[in-house]
C-alpha cells in the first residue's frame, strides 16, 4: 500500500483504470484482487477517479480490428505503438505458461480501451 500511495503522490494520475475482478468480471486469484482493493483504497484516499473494464469489454473494443484474443490484442497494440513491439513475445503453446511481458499489453488494452470509451467525464 505504501507503494502504490508513494506512485500516486508523485504522479498525480487524473483517473486509474484497472479490470473488474468481481464474479462477473475477470475471476482473478485473492492476491491480485487484494491488490487490486489497495489500489482502489488508495485512490479513493488521494479521490482520483477510478474506471474498471472486464476481460470481455476490452475484447470488445478491440473486435473492430478483429483481434480478440491475448495474442491478437498485444499484436494490435504492437503494431499501432512501436515502442511496443520489442516487449511483444512469440505466441504461446496451449502448454506453456503465459509470458510475463503480456502484464504490459494487458494494461495497455485497458488504457486504450478507457481513452477509446471515454467521454467528456474526465
Amino acid at each position: 500500500m505504501v507503494r502504490i500511495k508513494s506512485l500516486f503522490a508523485r504522479y498525480r494520475p487524473d483517473v486509474v483504470v484497472l479490470q473488474d475482478m468481481s464474479r462477473t468480471g475477470t475471476d482473478r486469484p485473492l492476491s491480485i484482487r487484494r491488490a487490486n482493493e489497495a489500489i482502489v483504497e488508495a485512490a479513493e484516499q488521494f479521490a482520483f477517479p477510478f474506471v474498471f473494464f472486464s476481460r470481455s469489454e476490452v475484447r470488445q473494443h478491440f473486435a473492430y480490428i478483429g483481434s480478440v484474443t491475448k495474442d491478437a490484442i498485444a499484436t494490435a497494440i504492437a503494431i499501432h505503438i512501436p515502442a511496443f513491439e520489442r516487449f511483444l513475445p512469440r505466441r504461446r503453446k496451449p502448454w506453456e505458461s503465459e509470458d510475463a511481458r503480456m502484464g504490459i499489453f494487458d494494461a495497455a488494452a485497458l488504457a486504450l480501451t478507457f481513452f477509446h470509451t471515454q467521454t467528456e467525464a474526465f
